[in-house]
Formats: C-alpha cells, structure tokens, sequence
C-alpha cells in the first residue's frame, strides 16, 4: 500500500521498491520486457511522471534497461554487462577485454570460517570452490578463487563437472536462476605465493593486485566469493567514477 503525508517515504520511492520487490520475486524475470509507464501509473494509481522516475533510478542501478523504441526491460547478464559492469582491469594503453578462461579445479568441500563469514553461512556448510586462470592475450595474467554456496547451485562442482562458461554470472541467471545485482570490492597488495608463481608464471613474492568480491542478489544476498589475484605488469584496475 502507497503512504503519503509527512514522514513517509517519497512516493517515487516505494514506487521503486515495488518494482524492485517484482524483480527479486521472479514476477518478472531478466530479460523480459516491463509494463509501459502509463499501465503502471494506472494500475498503481499514480502520476507517470512518478513512474518514471522510479523506473529512471532503478535503470540508473541496472536493476532495467530501457531500449529505444522497445520499452523497458529486466536487466540480464551477457557478455557487455560482464564486461563493463563488473570487470574493472585494463591493459596499459586502457584496453578492457574479457579474458580467456580455463578452470583449473570445480569441488565441494565443507567452507572454512573466512567463506562462511563471507558468505553469511555457517562455518562447514557445503560450498562449491572453483579455481580458474585467466587469460589475456594467451598469457596467464590472473589466478581466481570462487566460492558459492552448495546448495542453490544444483549439480555444480560435481566429480567431473569443469565445463564452465567464462561469464559466471550468466551461468547463474540462466541455469540457476540467481541474478547477480551488485558487488562489494575489496583491493589490496600481495606476494605471489608459490602457487600463484607457478601458474601466473612469475616468480614467488612478485607484486600482485588482489581483488576481493563479494556478489549481491537484488536482495542483498551474498552468493560468490570471488577472490582474484592479478599480475599487473601489463594491466591495472581501473574504475570510473561518476
């Protein structure tokens, strides 16, 4: 129900919340297209101008995607969202490329303390551990660490199971039906670890970029841990800020 008078939320707002509830609720799913302005302002009972101010916010956080001449639409993952969305390393001359992908191990392992504090679990819940190396250019540049839990993700991490896409997040949406919205980043410097050396192909202790993420349902849900450790000889993290 709509409040108004003083000390309520402003109307636009829980227009946008309510749009927002249909969202995370599967009422309407990534990729299909929204009622227009006018039929939600009727059924809504409130000015289009109210509408599509929420609806302006709400494409303003990739929650929709307005599409000229075709309306309005729940957002989904493809390979241009990856990329500009949630991929912030560049080359040097400011190149960003989606890297090459190869999954080194998918497994099920009970999550140590630092993935279930991560992930709002508890500790020896059943997570799934996918280890990749990514690469630019056919060069081995960045050693990743995913985390997700067990029990959404059906059959994934299962003996044998490494024929994974490169964009996870898409994986997710389409086969899971877990749409990723946002992601709470961490950077920091490290040393190579012996691991990190034999695969990045460097040696051990040279300077690396960590990234720690941590991805977010509509709903604020954590449901990845990523943790990616980048080589930044010929590439940086770069994040435009507006």
């Amino acid at each position: 129900m709509l409040t108004t008078g003083k000390g309520s939320i402003s109307l636009y707002m829980q227009i946008k919340d309510l749009l927002t509830a249909r969202v995370g609720k599967g009422e309407w799913l990534p990729g299909s297209i929204i009622p227009s302005e006018i039929n939600l302002a009727q059924e809504l009972g409130v000015s289009q101008g109210t509408v599509r101010k929420a609806i302006t916010e709400l494409v303003e956080n990739n929650v929709l995607t307005r599409r000229q001449g075709r309306g309005t639409f729940v957002s989904n993952h493809d390979t241009h969202r990856a990329l500009f969305h949630f991929f912030h390393i560049t080359d040097n001359k400011g190149l960003r490329v989606l890297p090459d992908s190869s999954v080194l191990h998918c497994r099920r392992k009970p999550a140590s303390r630092m993935e279930a504090s991560k992930l709002q679990l508890a500790v020896g819940t059943n997570i799934i551990r996918i280890e990749r190396v990514r690469n630019f250019s056919a060069k081995p540049t960045m050693v990743e660490t995913i985390t997700l839990p067990a029990r959404p993700f059906g059959n994934l991490g299962r003996v044998g199971n490494y024929d994974l896409p490169n964009t996870l997040y898409e994986l997710y949406e389409k086969q899971y039906g877990i749409t990723i919205h946002s992601a709470d980043e961490q950077l920091r410097a490290v040393a190579a670890s012996r691991h990190d050396a034999k695969i990045l192909k460097l040696e051990v202790g040279t300077p690396l970029l960590e990234i720690e993420r941590v991805a977010l349902t509509l709903d604020k849900t954590p449901v990845e841990l990523r943790i990616s450790r980048c080589s930044t000889r010929n590439h940086h993290y770069q994040n435009t800020i507006f």
